[in-house]
């Protein structure tokens, strides 16, 4: 796995140059870091907001339905639902001007949780985008990263990192394991700006499962209701997320994820999702300029895959490891070690000729996944499908 895969599993990659907008061919479907390599201020996804709500706030009188409100409280109010707070006014915030653009800092912490009807507005909301971007690979890779930083033998919320938000301030996004998701931020801007009382948290989760499910993978029994971190300073340190080319790859990999208390099944079937997306050279440093399989797109052609069908999810990652007979599909030391070592290997081959299996182990490893370090509200959450059953539903590592 590489910086270029799903969980971003690679070596440290070179800073890509600012890009000013987003394309579709930048923001392509591609696990490996889009174009964008700019770097993102703490209220960048807030500006555009910003700039739109400034004239009418300016104008406004009153509270707009409850009390006398100063200017200000009501500049702070229209952004407390962008950062996944519902109908409340910042405490101790302000608002400041660099370079022309306004930001919001001094965000509360607490919130109340996100809304089951505009969870599943933002839903379709995102198929939509799906559908017309292609870009599955990096909306899961957002879930994945946003996930992966958990530490368990840390308690305290959210020091602990995982599934809080944090990875949309630019202390995060620039961690080098991470470029390029900025471009997936990008492409849910506009989501959250239609369905404002959801957090980040329970945003970049639910773009993550979507997409697994609409390429053809298997329904993730998501829980949500997670709550965002409220600024930069919550944010965890570099360095939690796994790299491609370690010495010893088994080890590497049981050392990060068992950090996150996940186990050798997980391990496998959560790489299973490379049956997704490709990986570029010139900006992870592996894989070929460009494949048989990559060299139409969709999207900016270019990148080498690890499965043939690069867009579909199934198997096919597992099977074509196993067989090694194609030239053209990429296979990282992080892959292949897992038809080597034996205990990563019972479940290789099981999953190579077994996809339901695959699906099922697949789902279950990452709603564990997606729910690491996460503080709910209400404490069981909440569920926007059936809820699963207490046989269906696995035990959190959190």
């Amino acid at each position: 796995m590489a910086i270029s895969s799903v969980m971003g599993l690679g070596c440290a990659l070179q800073r890509l140059a600012v890009v000013p907008k987003a394309s579709v061919s930048m923001v392509e479907s591609s696990l490996s870091s889009s174009g964008f390599g700019a770097q993102l201020s703490d209220a960048t996804t807030l500006s555009s907001h910003v700039r739109r709500r400034r004239s009418s706030v300016s104008s406004a009188k009153g509270s707009g339905g409850g009390g006398g409100h100063s200017h200000l409280q009501l500049l702070q109010s229209e952004f407390v639902p962008l950062m996944g707070i519902r109908r409340k006014i910042f405490s101790g915030a302000s608002v400041t001007t660099v370079r022309g653009r306004s930001s919001v800092v001094g965000v509360v912490r607490s919130m109340v949780s996100s809304d089951p009807e505009q969870l599943r507005g933002a839903r379709e909301e995102i198929k939509k985008v799906l559908a017309e971007k292609f870009c599955h690979p990096i909306l899961i890779r957002l879930g994945w990263h946003d996930a992966g930083t958990y530490d368990k033998s840390v308690a305290e919320w959210p020091r602990r990192g995982g599934a809080n938000g944090s990875l949309r301030f630019s202390i995060e996004l620039d961690h080098a394991a991470n470029a390029g998701l900025i471009g997936a931020i990008k492409l849910l801007e506009p989501v959250k700006e239609k369905f404002p009382d959801i957090s980040y948290a329970d945003l970049f989760q639910l773009a993550s499962a979507t997409a697994i499910e609409d390429a053809g993978g298997p329904k993730i029994p998501m829980r949500y209701g997670r709550r965002d971190t409220s600024g930069p300073e919550e944010c965890i340190n570099e360095g939690n997320l796994p790299s491609a080319g370690p010495p010893s790859p088994a080890s590497h990999l049981r050392q990060v994820f068992y950090r996150m208390g996940l186990n050798d099944q997980d391990i496998v079937a959560l790489s299973g999702a490379h049956t997704l997306g490709r990986s570029r050279p010139e900006r992870s440093g592996w894989g070929k300029p460009v494949t048989k399989y990559t060299k139409d797109g969709p999207g900016a052609p270019g990148g080498q895959s690890w499965t043939r069908e690069w867009l579909r999810f199934d198997n096919s990652y597992f099977r074509d490891i196993k067989e090694k007979r194609d030239q053209e599909l990429l296979v990282l030391p992080t892959d292949a070690v897992l038809f080597e070592d034996p205990g990563f290997k019972q479940f290789a081959e099981k999953y190579a000729v077994d996809e339901a299996t695959f699906f099922k182990d697949y789902a279950e490893s990452h709603a564990k996944l997606s729910e690491l370090g996460s503080e709910f509200s209400p404490p069981e959450g909440i569920y926007i499908d059936k809820k699963p059953s207490t046989a269906e539903k696995f035990v959190s590592s959190t």
